[in-house]
């Protein structure tokens, strides 16, 4: 079972991060490569400890949905979803959220089971794996900047 891990420091304090990273809109803008929409369940704002959301979401030139349930949530350091209904076997998803110096370390740990078996494990060696460390990476370097553009606010932007 693949598991991916990444770190980011985003220089914004940590409820400011916690709180982009579990909001709908916020995500959607984040994820703008793969056209990403919320169709079901909370399509808006904040989700909290409960939630459910189905994303509508274009991967590797399919367009398909997936329902994802936040199962856990400690304010402001942590909460985890997982997979409800998709194209993976299963999905675990830790965001966690760590106070350094002036800022927030973000700590993506997302561990997953491709589905068909061993057709599966292979796509994950091929290509899978790969695109999906590109994936919670690119969405880290989003949030980074609309949490560090939210801090510096409009006066500041340097315009």
């Amino acid at each position: 079972m693949p598991i991916i891990r990444h770190d980011i420091f985003i220089n914004a304090p940590i409820h400011v991060c916690f709180d982009l990273a579990r909001n709908v809109d916020v995500h959607t803008e984040t994820t703008k490569k793969t056209k990403e929409r919320a169709i079901g369940g909370v399509t808006k704002g904040l989700m909290q400890k409960g939630d459910t959301v189905t994303w509508e979401a274009t991967h590797l030139g399919i367009k398909q949905t997936l329902t994802a349930k936040i199962i856990e949530m400690k304010k402001p350091y942590q909460f985890t979803d997982v997979m409800v209904k998709g194209a993976f076997h299963s999905f675990t998803h830790v965001h966690e959220f760590i106070e350094s110096g002036t800022g927030t370390i973000l700590k993506d740990t997302f561990t997953y089971q491709s589905p068909l078996g061993m057709l599966g494990v292979m796509a994950d060696k091929v290509f899978l794996e790969k695109y999906m460390r590109n994936f919670i990476v690119s969405r880290a370097i989003e949030l980074k900047r609309i949490a560090e553009k939210e801090r510096r606010g409009p006066s500041d932007s340097g315009v």
